[in-house]
């Protein structure tokens, strides 16, 4: 099955870090095995993790990882303004 349309990576690592006793960036790294630089590039979305390292942030959080990153639907209007950015 193809999905039609253009999709982003919809990330909501702040908020589960924030909900989770204000888990810092740099613990939450410590923990993952990566820098603190990147957890603030995967929540500003400059960097995608990796599918390994998505599931292993899920399971930090004892989460499925859906509820971390999901696959948002790039609206019509949205698409033609993002190469101008």
């Amino acid at each position: 099955m193809r999905m039609k349309g253009k999709y982003r990576l919809k990330v909501n690592l702040r908020k589960f870090r924030l909900e989770h006793g204000e888990l810092t960036q740099e613990k939450l790294a410590e923990l993952a095995g990566v820098t603190r630089q990147t957890i603030i590039s995967i929540e500003r979305g400059r960097y995608k993790p990796s599918i390994e390292l998505a599931l292993l942030i899920a399971k930090i959080f004892n989460s499925p990882v859906e509820d971390i990153f999901s696959l948002e639907e790039i609206e019509e209007g949205e698409r033609k303004n993002e190469g101008m950015a």
